[in-house]
């Protein structure tokens, strides 16, 4: 793999990494609980820590790659070193929540620990890196829908809902916290700080981490989850649920769309531990969920979009993946135009199987984007005018592709 750094590049990715290294105690926003903080010390682990990491002064960023026959790829952002992790079954789509990456295909999901993660202590972060490893696979019927977040992981089978115990897959084994027979169809479990949302006839469906009924919840043809810093938020066809988790439980809040709403968002996106989430409405708006005011904005593209999301930073920047392959970037407070890359994958999204495996991965500085038929991963500043600031060529196809460590 090699990289192409533009003029300045150099400095410019020095000075990446410098700030990179400044963010080891910094201020972190108003959070929600750290839901993993109570479980780590209670095994003896401290501040996220686990046996055999080792704590780091920065973040040790990494894109993590699948090709299509499996194979997974570890790229380090600092040294831009890149190497092979292993090999699991070909996969048709990868969720993570910024440490583990889930590759589901039908009848199964392959788990893999990146070796690298962020835990959020609050006011402050702390970083680790330890040996990364394929852990193995969860089996069901069916093409699965993955659903995790820092809370857990979930996943919906054809008929079965699953719920993995995070705490388990951070020592490595594969536990499943419960197994649930129920309707057949496309569903999700989305994980709780304690139990799980389950899609059913109803709508959702509260269970706790042994898989007992808590309660209903109204929610019409829900769709797209994601897990902000204020709460869990389901996607529904008259707005969202937020599940709100404090000492004393759990509660659920509804929060409508606005009275003429156009077309409903169905998936949400957003970098990690912020309000505000991003998601499609119809194929040139994007909604904006604010979490912590419980409203939605909606702001026009201008063209056509097939991904989105929220970078929600100071200056409240939105990123746009256009029909053509180009990243856009909105201005969420106003719904300006703030930049437009030239197209860059425009070749994978012409291409319907890969087109599908084509993200936009957003952490504090840096947009990626991954290019399959352009055999690259693409690293840009929303902050300056969408620069592109390192594109990394790849030898292999990455159908799929992530940020972890964050």
């Amino acid at each position: 793999m090699t990289s192409r750094i533009p003029s300045a590049g150099l400095g410019l990715a020095a000075g990446l990494a410098l700030s990179l290294a400044l963010t080891g105690c910094q201020a972190a926003p108003a959070a929600g609980p750290a839901p993993s903080a109570e479980s780590d010390t209670a095994r003896g682990y401290g501040h996220g820590a686990i046996a055999g990491a080792q704590e780091l002064a920065e973040p040790a960023l990494h894109l993590t790659s699948i090709a299509p026959d499996g194979g997974i790829h570890h790229l380090d952002l600092i040294d831009e070193r890149s190497e092979e992790l292993g090999r699991i079954a070909p996969a048709d789509s990868l969720e993570t929540d910024g440490r583990f990456l889930f590759a589901a295909r039908d009848g199964g999901v392959s788990i893999i620990d990146s070796g690298v993660w962020t835990w959020n202590h609050i006011d402050h972060f702390h970083y680790y890196e330890a040996p990364a490893a394929v852990l193995g696979d969860v089996e069901g019927p069916g093409v699965p829908t993955v659903v995790t977040s820092d809370h857990g992981a979930g996943i919906s089978f054809d008929g079965e809902a699953v719920l993995l115990d995070l705490d388990e897959l951070k020592t490595g084994e594969i536990v499943e916290r419960f197994r649930l027979d129920v309707a057949a169809g496309d569903g999700m479990v989305v994980p709780l700080p304690s139990g799980a949302l389950l899609t059913d006839a109803a709508g959702l469906r509260h269970v706790d981490a042994a898989g007992e009924t808590r309660g209903d919840v109204p929610c019409e043809d829900p769709a797209g989850s994601i897990a902000t810093n204020v709460g869990v938020v389901v996607g529904c066809a008259d707005g969202a649920v937020l599940a709100v988790t404090d000492a004393a439980g759990t509660t659920f809040e509804r929060i409508p769309y606005p009275s003429d709403a156009a077309a409903r968002a169905t998936a949400f996106a957003a970098r990690e531990g912020r309000p505000t989430v991003a998601g499609l409405s119809g194929t040139d708006a994007v909604w904006l969920l604010d979490t912590r005011e419980r409203s939605w904005a909606r702001i026009e593209a201008g063209e056509e979009i097939v991904r989105v999301a929220a970078v929600d930073d100071a200056d409240q920047l939105v990123v746009a993946l256009t029909a053509d392959g180009a990243v856009l970037v909105l201005d969420g407070a106003t719904g300006e135009r703030v930049a437009r890359t030239e197209p860059l994958v425009t070749a994978a999204l012409a291409d319907p199987a890969l087109a599908k495996g084509v993200e936009l991965a957003v952490d504090t500085h840096r947009t990626y984007l991954n290019g399959p038929a352009e055999h690259a991963m693409y690293e840009i500043d929303p902050a300056d005018g969408a620069r592109i600031a390192r594109t990394f060529e790849t030898d292999h196809v990455p159908v799929h592709a992530t940020e972890t460590g964050r």
